[in-house]
């Protein structure tokens, strides 16, 4: 069992920055592909970005935001820089054994709570 915390959301101002942090238990997260999901009011839930040995981005998101992790504390980041008003959404972390399929919410098996981030126009 995998337990992840999300944590680093707030209110921002468009053009501003925030970077996002999700925190794993156990052992093994090394093992784990990583990836961020979010979820705007009144819509479904959207893919944003993974990490496994490579990284993959949503169009929506692609040189704007940055996902990196760190094996050693059991950590993945999402930076964000040039945030827009429909970046707004709940933000997600989950952790999955998908190697090559991992935009699906199915590759995933372990999911956060989610954290909010509220761009402002």
């Amino acid at each position: 069992q995998v337990q992840l915390v999300e944590s680093g959301g707030r209110l921002v101002q468009a053009g501003g920055s925030l970077r996002l942090s999700c925190t794993a238990s156990g052992r093994t997260f090394s093992s784990y592909t990583m990836g961020w999901f979010r979820q705007a009011p009144g819509k479904e839930r959207e893919f944003v970005s993974s990490i496994t040995w490579r990284t993959f981005y949503a169009d929506s998101v692609k040189g704007r935001f940055t996902i990196s992790r760190d094996n050693a504390k059991n950590t993945v980041y999402l930076q964000m820089n040039s945030l827009k008003p429909e970046d707004s959404a709940v933000y997600y972390c989950a952790a999955g054994t998908a190697r090559f399929s991992v935009t699906p919410e199915s590759s995933y098996d372990y999911w956060g709570q989610g954290t909010q981030v509220t761009v402002s126009s």
